[in-house]
């Protein structure tokens, strides 16, 4: 099992990685965080993203669909992929991880194959 810590590293070890961040959705707020800053702020991408994922959950409790676990979000932008992908492991409800892409330097299957990883060896 990975720290906090080494689990960002590992995401920002991912090709075309911007910045990564675990959020929980129950406050917005980063729990933890890496990147440089200069293409996109943490803070902010964290609580509008918190946003998203509150409103897919009450999509899926309105449409019925309870017996369904979100594995991942992609928001396609023209220069960059952001994904959150809640956590799944007992400890880690009501947390996301939030990766931002490098679009032009990213591969999309990869990134989703390797936060995946993360995920489940992340250790709260």
């Amino acid at each position: 099992m990975a720290n906090l810590e080494t689990s960002l590293k590992e995401a920002m070890a991912i090709e075309g990685a911007i910045g990564v961040a675990l959020v929980d959705y129950g406050s917005g707020m980063a729990l933890g965080s890496l990147g440089d800053g200069g293409e996109l702020d943490l803070n902010v991408a964290a609580a509008g993203n918190t946003d998203v994922v509150r409103a897919k959950m009450r999509a899926l409790e309105a449409l019925n669909l309870l017996d369904n676990e979100i594995e991942d979000m992609l928001i396609t932008l023209t220069h960059q992929y952001h994904m959150v992908r809640p956590l799944t492991t007992p400890g880690g409800r009501g947390l996301f991880l939030y990766l931002a892409l490098n679009r032009g330097r990213s591969n999309l299957a990869m990134a989703r194959h390797h936060l995946k990883r993360i995920e489940l060896a992340l250790e709260i």
